[in-house]
């Protein structure tokens, strides 16, 4: 007969397993939608991508939030904040598909993997947090990271660099908008829905100026990012329920692994040695910050933070 303290600890192995194998399956889904940003870019202006998918995706939230037969609403305590959150999100959308378009696939990567670590410096003044000197360290380290890009100094910028750093900043501050939103109102779907809505009704009033004739298998692939980016948000949210926050982090650099193979096997990208190191500079100083965060902590609190 097993005990009950054996069935919670196989529990426990279960729910740790499978909060690892969703947090696997997120990582494919964003990078996959990353695929197809810089996949349609190479055609298409951004309002043709992120008209219909920001309608999509809005749709899809109001499906998901009516749940057993109840509408549950999009309100939100937090109007201020979720302002902040859909301007931001709305810069960063548009700065990181022009970035997608003009860099290597991976080179990406090394900006978007800057973000948490912007987000503990905002924390500070945004969310009244203290900012330990740890913070400026790890983000220390992540520059020296992003300057790997660079062997050849200043010249090696491109625009395309000047845009992903401007995505990086925008979408930190959306992400600790959503945190700021996260700890005061419990309705997370709120904050897919209204970045998304406002991004379909800002991207088809600029429509008519970048509209090109698209093929039926374009439509497709439009269908097919928003389907991985709310599938993406979904499984997120899934695999924060199972594992504490400061665990699901550091393996969300899985999304490396994934960028170069697709960027090898889809776009015939093979990074350079530079594009390695910066990101294990990068991947190292956020887990190392995530774990100097957590020490100590014997039973962290889980958050279901949206995205």
């Amino acid at each position: 007969m097993i005990s009950s303290s054996g069935s919670r600890s196989q529990a426990a192995r279960v729910a740790i397993v499978t909060g690892v194998v969703l947090t696997a399956v997120y990582t494919l889904l964003i990078s996959s939608a990353d695929a197809i940003t810089k996949l349609f870019a190479a055609s298409y202006a951004a309002p043709q991508l992120y008209a219909l998918s920001g309608g999509l995706v809005a749709v899809m939230s109001l499906l998901a939030n009516r749940r057993g037969g109840v509408w549950h609403g999009m309100t939100t305590t937090c109007p201020r904040a979720m302002a902040v959150r859909v301007v931001s999100t709305l810069g960063a959308t548009v700065a990181f598909y022009y970035a997608f378009a003009w860099l290597p696939f991976a080179e990406v990567f090394l900006f978007i993997a800057m973000i948490p670590l912007f987000a503990a410096l905002l924390s500070g003044p945004v969310l009244k947090e203290p900012v330990r000197p740890q913070v400026w360290l790890a983000l220390a380290c992540g520059s020296v990271g992003v300057l790997c890009l660079f062997p050849a100094g200043v010249s090696s910028v491109t625009l395309g660099h000047a845009l992903a750093l401007v995505a990086v900043v925008l979408g930190t501050v959306s992400m600790v908008a959503s945190r700021n939103i996260g700890v005061r109102d419990s309705n997370i779907l709120a904050q897919v829905f209204y970045p998304n809505l406002a991004l379909m009704v800002v991207m088809a009033a600029a429509l008519p100026f970048a509209f090109k004739p698209m093929a039926l298998v374009d439509l497709g692939w439009v269908a097919l990012y928003a389907v991985a980016l709310f599938g993406a948000r979904w499984v997120l949210v899934a695999a924060l329920r199972m594992l504490p926050a400061y665990v699901v982090t550091p393996l969300m650099n899985l999304q490396f692994l994934w960028m170069v193979v697709i960027g090898a096997v889809v776009f015939g990208e093979v990074p350079g040695i530079g594009v390695y190191l910066g990101a294990a500079i990068i991947i190292g100083a956020g887990c190392w910050l995530v774990w100097d965060q957590t020490r100590g902590v014997s039973h962290p609190r889980r958050v279901v933070p949206a995205e």
